[in-house]
Formats: structure tokens, sequence, C-alpha cells
């Protein structure tokens, strides 16, 4: 039978067939994919006339095309459906990728002529998009290391090889570890507090492990679990944090202390190679942030003012307990449910109980894709007759205004033991004009799944969730580019978060809320004075949340801003994180980082390694962004366009803060974010 990976899909938006190809099918079409952009870059060297853009910078963006949709088509499918053999796949192919990667980013050939057209630029006559793609490649060649000696090189190589390896391991013992360490509760009284749509989906866990009669909680990604703001059992809070809390740290055959000391290590040693002083500076060399200095500034400014009003909400929390019957020392087990008590005292508001009011259905139609509708003119069909890498990821036809094809939207939406934790958006098929393609674009989330014929029924954290993984989706949507290299999402780090958090500010406006936020059973809206309740307490806990956030991204700081020599020692890992937050003022025992090291996914196996800080550094746009839309009224189509036009649009095409200016008149102003999580002076 023929690979079904060595030719393009004739589905519609080139959709892979998922329902043709096989695991051993990967292998090969990657072996093969290496082989012919080995050979594309090879044709592009020999060449023996003077650098041209049209003979150098354009065969390189063609190169590579098999291996692009080999490589989307097989790693949607390792994080959203890690079968053993989907592993053992990755873990071949991780050193692999690596090589074949250096390969043409170390090739000294290659960096000539692009070096060459770089010191040509000005005399060029280049498009804009044209001259930032050379900017763009010699720069990106120049920090990967094309202009070492060959020694040099090798070691890199080497180390890049080995890190791809490591990342993996991470990433496969985090997932085997939280599978194992979910929690088996034997009688319902057990998880007294939870709706019943959260009893079912524990039960049906439970039945998808053979342990019928019983309720099994999976974990989530991030420390704790939403679950704590309702069970009403302490001991049955305690057994989820401490699970969710030494998951990689247990001294088992998926302990990741070793793994992530090495990575640091590696990291430590590749940056002093490349002329860093630490692997943080070689990423934010790269980045809007400019430098770790800039990071480690506004992560203090804010850790001062959160520090101190998570002590604020602690004493609030302890005073709650105080006047129980039998009161006690709160815990972080604890957090979670006594701030819903304060929360219901303060607001008089029940999050848990608003869960019959955000059916996944009616938020996906009526929220999601109703303010897409509004703002951009962008309309979505489901295409029942187009199938997914998995049965219960959804394929939806999207379409612009004017009625023309934009593209293909799936929503993944169900956690299983074969999907990573988190949530998280990725293409399947990237646009370019250069290519002739249209995006395909995925959004995975990790909602437990009820029982057969019971609702979806979202917390308002998952409906958060949502809007925002559907922001990300947006922008891979609606970048429109010529070149592959700055299709859909390919922007810095420290940016690609700010659309995706723009994309909340809809959860809450009037003519979107009133439209999907209805009951389930009665289809009554969400009451206005809930709402208002809603709206009043959206600083309330900010001083935990911020706390955990800037926790985990200092975490992240500490192990990559280490010196080569400091990385080399065998650190302690919970005394390093123990160490690292006193210095920052948050090691609050009962303010648990939102992340522990063992399980930092997103800096141990995934892309955001010394740039955690992006999410709040994005969030400085963001904030500002919501201020623009609001002076402007808000929903409606000319601010969408305006957005789509000048930001969203241009994919990463143009320098960030450049496209920020020209939407917004002027840089970001920090003042909304200070006043958004209640920071303000």
């Amino acid at each position: 039978m023929a690979n079904p990976l060595l030719s393009s899909s004739t589905l519609p938006y080139q959709l892979p067939d998922y329902a043709a190809i096989r695991p051993e099918h990967y292998l090969p079409a990657f072996e093969e994919a290496f082989a012919q952009q080995r050979a594309e870059i090879s044709a592009i060297t020999r060449v023996r006339s003077m650098p041209t853009f049209e003979n150098t910078m354009v065969p390189l963006e063609s190169s590579g095309q098999l291996l692009g949709q080999t490589s989307r088509t097989f790693y949607t499918v390792s994080s959203a459906d890690a079968t053993p053999e989907i592993q053992e796949i990755e873990e071949t192919l991780a050193p692999l990728m690596s090589a074949h990667h250096d390969s043409i980013q170390l090739d000294s050939r290659l960096y000539w002529r692009i070096k060459t057209l770089h010191e040509q630029l000005d005399g060029l006559g280049l498009e804009p998009e044209q001259r930032y793609l050379v900017e763009r490649h010699y720069r990106e060649m120049t920090q990967a290391g094309a202009g070492l000696d060959d020694e040099a090189k090798a070691r890199l190589t080497e180390i890049n090889q080995r890190l791809s390896t490591l990342t993996t391991t991470f990433e496969k013992n985090l997932l085997n570890d939280t599978n194992d360490l979910a929690v088996v509760f034997d009688e319902a009284a057990d998880l007294d507090g939870l709706q019943e749509g959260e009893l079912s989906a524990a039960a049906q866990a439970a039945a998808d492990r053979g342990l019928e009669g019983k309720y099994v909680v999976t974990l989530t990604l991030f420390t704790g679990h939403p679950y704590l703001a309702s069970l009403t059992n302490r001991e049955s809070r305690k057994r989820i944090m401490d699970a969710s809390r030494s998951r990689g740290s247990r001294g088992n055959q998926h302990d990741n202390r070793d793994v992530l000391r090495e990575i640091v290590r590696l990291r430590a040693e590749r940056a002093a190679l490349l002329g860093y002083a630490s692997h943080a500076a070689f990423v934010t060399a790269d980045e809007t942030a400019g430098s770790p200095e800039a990071v480690h500034d506004l992560l203090r400014r804010l850790a001062v003012p959160a520090a101190r009003n998570a002590r604020r909400e602690q004493e609030a929390l302890q005073a709650i307990i105080d006047s129980e019957a039998e009161p006690f020392e709160l815990e972080a087990h604890d957090w979670a449910f006594y701030t819903e008590k304060v929360r219901q005292a303060e607001y008089d508001l029940d999050r848990a109980a608003l869960r019959p009011w955000f059916e996944a259905e009616r938020v996906l139609r009526d929220g999601v894709f109703h303010a897409a509708t509004e703002l951009y003119g962008v309309t979505f069909t489901e295409r029942t007759d187009l199938g997914a890498y998995h049965p219960e990821a959804r394929v939806f036809e999207v379409h612009n205004a004017d009625g023309s094809a934009l593209g293909l939207y799936v929503l993944d939406l169900y956690t299983r033991d074969t999907k990573r934790g988190g949530a998280w958006m990725n293409s399947i098929v990237s646009q370019s004009r250069l290519r002739g393609t249209s995006p395909v674009v995925v959004n995975n989330l990790n909602v437990p799944k009820p029982a057969s014929g019971k609702p979806t029924l979202l917390s308002l954290d998952e409906v958060t969730t949502l809007f925002h993984e559907f922001g990300h989706a947006l922008h891979g949507l609606f970048a429109t580019v010529t070149y592959p290299h700055f299709a859909g999402t390919n922007v810095f780090r420290d940016f690609v978060e700010f659309p995706s958090q723009v994309n909340e500010m809809w959860i809450y406006w009037p003519e979107v809320l009133s439209k999907y936020a209805r009951h389930i059973d009665t289809d009554e809206p969400l009451p206005a004075e809930v709402i208002k309740k809603l709206e009043a307490s959206e600083t309330f806990n900010q001083g935990f949340a911020t706390s955990e956030y800037l926790a985990a991204s200092w975490i992240d700081q500490a192990w990559h801003s280490l010196g080569q020599d400091e990385a080399a020692q065998k650190l302690d890992v919970a005394r390093f994180e123990a160490s690292a937050l006193a210095d920052i003022g948050l090691d609050n025992p009962v303010v648990p980082t939102r992340y522990s090291s063992t399980y930092f996914a997103h800096v141990f196996s995934g892309g955001y390694s010394a740039g955690y800080y992006s999410y709040i550094w994005s969030e400085v746009l963001d904030a500002d962004t919501v201020e623009w839309f609001r002076e402007n009224g808000g929903l409606r189509r000319a601010n969408g366009d305006r957005f789509r036009e000048r930001l969203l649009g241009v994919g990463g095409s143009k320098d960030p803060l450049e496209a920020y200016r020209d939407f917004r008149g002027r840089d970001a102003e920090i003042q909304p974010l200070l006043e958004r999580r209640g920071l303000a002076a």
C-alpha cells in the first residue's frame, strides 16, 4: 500500500487523510522528507552566481514542503493522541529532526549567501516582507551558530540532538506520571460538592480504567485542580493537591529531576558556545524583551504588590476558617475552596453553580463563533464529512464575510489519557501564497467528558480557555503571508499570547454573553445581577493568581539564568526552587507556584524555555488593546477589520512592536494591566 504521507492530500484544504495514515507510515515519510530538503538546500548552495533574492531566498522558502506537511501531521497526533507506538516514533524522531534542522541552520555555504544578501539589503529593492525575510533568516542562523567554526558546530549539533531527546523524555514521563497519579475515590461522598456533570465525568473516567463503581479525578497540567474549589472533604482536596505536586519527582521510572538538570546544563553550555552568559540571555536576545534584565525588572516590579495582595487574601480566608467549629491553619489545598466562600460572602457569587449556563456547544457556536462573526464577518460550518486525527476532533470550514473560503478549524475538546495536559493551538496546514496553501488550525482542550447522554457543562475557567485558544486559532487563520517562514503564529514568543488574550475580552461582552450564557434546562439568560457580580469580582483573588504565575515565571528564569559552571552542578531541584522563590518574595507555602520544575512542560518540553514570562509581557499589550476596543465601540466590524489587517493578518512578516504601533498609534502602556490585576499603587 502506498504511503499516503508521500503525496499531497486530496481532501479540502489539504487536510491530511488521517483515516489512511498508519503509525508505520511516519518514519519512512520523514526519511524521504529529510532527503528531499537536503537535495533542495544543496541545489541552492551549488549555484555559482552571486546570491539574489530569487536564487536563494525563494528556493529556501520553497524547500521542505514534504517535511512541513509530515511534521505538522505527526506532531498534531503525538500531542493529542500519543499512544505507546506514537511515543516510540517521537523518541526515535527527536534527534533526527534536530540533526536535520542543524544541517540547514549551520550550513556555512547557505549562511554565506544569506549574509551576502543581508549586507546588500538597502540596494536590493525588496518589498517589506522580502526584506524582513532576509533579516530574520540572517538573525536566526547567526543566533543558531552558523558563524561558528566546525569544531564548535559539531558540539552544538550534539547538544541539540541530546536536548531533543531529553525534552521528549520529559513530556513522556510527565504524561505517564500524570496518568499514574489520577486519584481514585471509592465513594461519591468523597467528592461531595461536585456538580452532577463533574461527578458523571469522574465515574466515566473510572469506568474507562475498568474501575466500575468508583470515581477517578484525572490531573490537570497546572498545580492543583478546578475541583478543589468545590470539594467539601478536606482530605479529598489534599489527596488531589498532593498528587498534582508530586508529578515527576517520586523517584520512579517517570522521575524528571535528572532529566531537567541535564536540560538546564546543556542549554547553558549551548548558550556559552554561542557567546551568551546564559540560556535566558540567548533566548531573550531575539524576543521583544531584548534581555533577561528587562524580564527580571518587570517580574520584580509586579511581584511585590502581588505578594502583598495574596497575603491580604490569605488573611481573609483564615478568618473564615477561624470562625468555623473546628478551625485549622490554611494550607494550599484549602485556598480555592475558601476563596469561593469569601467570594460568596463578598459578592454573593457561586462560580461552580454557573455551569448550567455554559453548555459547551452553545458556548462554541453562540459565544466563540458568534463573537468572531460579529467582529470579523467570518462564518463557521461543521464538516461532518471530514475526519480529523481522532473521532472526538470536529472539523469546521471557515468563510470570510464575502463568502470566500478561508480555511478549516478543528476542535478537540475532551481530555484522554493519550493527550498531553493543558490547552493549545497548532497548525496542521499553514497558509502561504508562495505554496498556494490555506490554513488548517486545531484547538485542543482537556475538558472532562461526561457520561454518554449527559451535556458538557463548562466551568467559567474552561470558557475562558476556549476563548483564549480560539484567539490563537484566529491568528493562525487570518495571517496572510507570502513566505512560509512567517505563516500563522510564527511570531516572537513574548508576542504570541497577545492575540489570544485579547479574544478573552468578549466573554463578558453583553451582546455575546446574552447569546451563549443560557441555562441548559430553561434557556434563561444568565441573570443580570450575576453578570454584575462577575464584573465586580474581576480583581478578586488576583493576588493569588498573579503570584502563582509570577512564581512559575521566576523559576523558569532562575534555571535558565544559570551560567555554564553553575548549571553543571547537581542542584537539588526542590531547594533550588525554594531559594529562587525566596529571592523574589513569592515563597508563600499556601500559594504554590503554578508549575513546579518536574511538571513544568512549557519550559522543559514545550517552546517556552526562558520564555514563560511571555504571558504577562503580552498582557501589557492585551490590556492596552482592550482599552482601545472599549474606547472605539467594542464589538464592531470596523474595529475587527483594523485588528485583523494591522496585527493578526501580518503573521510574522513584520516586527511585532511595529505592527502594534501601526494598530494602536503608539507603544503600549502598562497602567491598564496594573489596574486589571489590582496592582496599581
